[in-house]
């Protein structure tokens, strides 16, 4: 009989444990989650930020940054800029809407620092693309957003 008397209250308490430790592990796995969503926001350096674009957004400059996009970006940011590439399902990645209208407050600097340098999954086209190429590439994303 004491056995039982004590096996109830500790079975009680047991429960009551996991119960509380099963609560609080749920609870930080949504601050978590809520702290990561708040720190997606990707952004450049002020320096790079404040980097003027030296190719002017003419035909040629957004053509030869077309021929870019189709090559390397087609495939997450998809061929209009609205993140549905065919590598976004295979891949289960999450790239930038190019074609969102709050890309227009991006400066030119941050949109080439952030094509420069990269962020997984996304790679670093610093080294595969030259400046130029880089710069038609930042005034032909312009041409998305403002579809």
């Amino acid at each position: 009989m004491l056995i039982q008397r004590i096996s109830i209250p500790l079975a009680q308490t047991i429960f009551l444990l996991f119960s509380v430790l099963a609560l609080l592990t749920a609870a930080y796995s949504i601050g978590s989650v809520q702290a990561d969503s708040l720190s997606e926001k990707w952004l450049s350096p002020a320096p790079s930020a404040a980097k003027k674009n030296p190719i002017a957004a003419t035909q040629n400059s957004i053509g030869a940054g077309q021929k870019i996009y189709a090559k390397t970006c087609t495939m997450c940011h998809g061929k209009s800029g609205d993140a549905d590439g065919p590598a976004v399902i295979e891949l289960n990645i999450h790239p930038a809407k190019l074609s969102d209208s709050n890309l227009a407050k991006e400066s030119d600097g941050a949109l080439f620092w952030k094509i420069t340098t990269g962020k997984k999954p996304m790679p670093a086209y610093g080294k595969r693309l030259s400046e130029t190429d880089r710069w038609n590439l930042v005034n032909y994303v312009r041409t998305l957003s403002k579809r």
